[in-house]
């Protein structure tokens, strides 16, 4: 296998790594003012994803980095072409971050509130504006001969485009559902999993709309075979949240993310960014690549320090597994002392 489909490959994994952890942190923040009655249920919602969501947030710097260095054409074109979105999703998670850190340092309401909104905002535009742009680079974009992105903002706003942005958008709603339900014991429990077979419904609905289009403008038998797996996948997490298996039920809703992204990706390859127009140039793992030396040095760095990232993870995860509740959080009162 060439070192350009290894890295196309490795690529995809970043992605699906990203979407499937960092989604649920999206849906968590999304969902804070529809399953959290007070502050006190807010702090429960919040903590569940305290000590993770910056490590998931690695996913996708290391994507970045990645297909700068191994694909530096891709890189050049996508960047300056999504520009905008790319800056809006950068100025969400600048700001989401912010209320992280921000949030508990007074105790005002007002203060809190305001946090919260940030909280709110900095995850359903990355939430929307992800599925935006992976669609478009998926659908294809007008890219000339020169191998520069020729379109607007408003070209990427296109029926597809915008389908995309509502799949990853009631995606990550029901996967945060899920985990809240998972993590959490008591009313916010039962109602993250209540809301979290409703929102499986509608995510159903939209994502196989979206698949079914996707798989008829440029997909393939590997991506048709993922996209059914995704389908069922979503299904039976959503079904299984009906039976209060939350388990195996946010299983479900990672393996959709997944398998959705991965059918994506194998529909695109050959290309990395497909262009529209007759006379211009699609861009593919060849064509836009890094040297050949580059990519082995990068793979050698990839299988030194790949185990190392995903073992720290997954140590973090196995730490914060048990769940919580309004009980584990101090009263202000106690805070104080």
């Amino acid at each position: 296998m060439e070192l350009t489909t290894v890295w196309f490959i490795l690529i995809a994994v970043l992605w699906i790594g990203y979407f499937t952890l960092e989604g649920f942190d999206f849906g968590v923040g999304m969902l804070l003012p529809v399953l959290a009655r007070d502050d006190t249920e807010r702090r429960v919602m919040i903590n569940t994803i305290g000590p993770v969501w910056d490590g998931n947030e690695v996913w996708v710097l290391v994507a970045g980095g990645a297909t700068f260095a191994a694909f530096p054409e891709w890189y050049a074109t996508l960047f300056s072409g999504f520009y905008l979105p790319l800056l809006l999703i950068l100025v969400a998670l600048i700001v989401r971050g912010l209320a992280f850190e921000y949030r508990h340092k007074r105790d005002e309401a007002h203060w809190t509130a305001r946090w919260d909104l940030a909280l709110i905002v900095g995850s359903f535009v990355p939430a929307v504006l992800w599925g935006v742009a992976f669609a478009n680079i998926v659908h294809g974009v007008p890219i000339d001969a020169d191998k520069e992105f020729t379109g607007t903002l408003f070209t990427l706003l296109n029926p597809f485009g915008l389908l995309g942005g509502l799949v990853t958008l009631t995606l990550f709603l029901t996967h945060g559902a899920m985990f809240v339900a998972l993590k959490t014991t008591g009313e916010i429990r039962l109602r993250a999993r209540e809301l979290s077979v409703r929102l499986g419904a509608v995510a159903a609905v939209v994502a196989v709309v979206f698949l079914v289009w996707a798989q008829i403008d440029t997909g393939s038998l590997g991506s048709a075979v993922l996209f059914v797996l995704a389908a069922v996948a979503l299904v039976a997490g959503t079904y299984l949240a009906h039976l209060g298996r939350e388990g195996w039920a946010f299983v479900g809703t990672f393996a959709t993310i997944a398998l959705a992204v991965a059918g994506l990706f194998v529909a695109l390859f050959p290309d990395v960014m497909p262009t529209t127009l007759a006379d211009g140039v699609s861009l593919t793992t060849t064509n836009a690549s890094a040297t050949a030396y580059t990519l082995k040095v990068m793979t050698w760095v990839a299988v030194v320090f790949t185990p190392i990232v995903l073992g720290y993870q997954s140590w973090t995860y196995w730490v914060f597994r048990r769940r919580i509740g309004t009980h584990h959080i101090p009263t202000a009162e106690l805070a104080a002392r």
